[in-house]
């Protein structure tokens, strides 16, 4: 097949993690016969210091032109935070111009970097799951407010938006063991209750067979930490999901592992690894590109439908890792660590041994 991809490198670490998941494609490309053009757009604070916005109007077009959006991360401590254009304001935007509401953050511990988690094996043990957050609403979105000694930031849902996010975490726990989790805070919140109210019937009404439960957000982060093997499926608004998918990073042993991927009702959908900008380590090649190549992986699978290359590539990581091809983030006393390109180096070797399965 012939696809385009759009790369936003962005800022700090971004263009090197990019980079490899760039090199990562391609070599899937022509391991399986695919021609995986790729076109290169500015985000965030490279974007702010070309040409005065994080999300400019070429971007915008080359994404919307795309079969799928490739980003790396924005940000950094050059763009001050009480500014009145940030990095940031780009990804946002860009979510919203491509419509991506579902943002599908999976974790499934890889033996060799256990080491590198905080918590104990046994607790690893058997952990597979994906925290699926709704993107685009809540108090990221809502009215702000601010006086001198005086905020507000208004955290505002409607039902649809409620029901579409909880259609593709159901579509998602059916196709896997039919478990779905709904977090919330619905003791507290009005917009808990609506969520709760909403999920609940999509899943009666839509999904009869899949299990449906509710965690309270702050009961739902202690068991993430406790029994973490014990969920499947999450499904949480944007602020829960912004905060429980970073929690997560520790069962994947570093947040470097972490990949994700924002769908939305057609269009191109947005992968990136969960990670931000480390500027301080920027440029010097010590980044994890693991987090990006599986980024890469999932845009294989849910925007190309290309399952099988995906396994290939997800596999092409599992072995780089079991190869010792351990970055900074992953290696543990006594061991070397290596840096982004070599990391990148080692998928593309273990991917040149990968059967073509199908």
């Amino acid at each position: 097949m012939r696809a385009l991809i759009a790369l936003l490198p962005g800022d700090g670490v971004g263009p090197e993690v990019t980079a490899e998941a760039a090199r990562a494609l391609a070599a899937v490309g022509e391991r399986f016969g695919h021609t995986f053009e790729m076109r290169e757009a500015a985000i965030g604070g490279i974007a702010i210091d070309r040409t005065g916005v994080p999300l400019p109007a070429e971007t915008i077009r080359t994404c919307r032109g795309a079969d799928a959006v490739l980003l790396g991360a924005v940000g950094g401590p050059r763009w001050a935070p009480g500014a009145p254009v940030r990095p940031e304001q780009g990804l946002l935007e860009l979510r919203q111009a491509l419509g991506v509401f579902a943002n599908l953050r999976p974790v499934s511990p890889h033996p060799r970097v256990a080491a590198a988690s905080p918590l104990k094996p046994n607790v690893l043990r058997g952990v597979d799951l994906v925290i699926v957050r709704e993107l685009t609403g809540g108090i990221y979105f809502g009215e702000k407010r601010r006086e001198p000694d005086w905020a507000e930031d208004l955290c505002t849902y409607g039902a649809e938006d409620v029901a579409r996010v909880a259609r593709v975490a159901a579509g998602l726990a059916r196709a896997r063991s039919g478990r779905l989790t709904s977090v919330d805070k619905a003791n507290v919140l009005e917009t808990s209750r609506l969520w709760r109210e909403v999920v609940s019937r999509v899943v009666r009404e839509e999904f009869p067979g899949v299990r449906l439960d509710h965690q309270y957000v702050d009961s739902c982060a202690l068991r993430l930490v406790q029994k973490p093997a014990e969920f499947d499926v999450l499904v949480t608004e944007n602020l829960f999901g912004d905060i429980l998918s970073d929690l997560i990073a520790v069962l994947g042993g570093s947040i470097g592992m972490l990949p994700s991927a924002s769908l939305g009702e057609g269009g191109p959908g947005l992968y990136e690894p969960v990670h931000g900008s480390a500027p301080d380590i920027a440029g010097q090649g010590k980044a994890n590109p693991y987090g990006a190549i599986l980024s890469a992986a999932l845009l294989l699978r849910h925007s190309l439908r290309l399952p099988a290359e995906a396994r290939a590539l997800e596999a092409a990581v599992g072995a780089a890792l079991e190869s010792g091809a351990l970055t900074a983030d992953l290696a543990g006393p006594g061991e070397s660590a290596c840096g982004t390109a070599e990391a990148g180096e080692a998928v593309l070797r273990a991917l040149s041994l990968t059967k073509e399965t199908r």
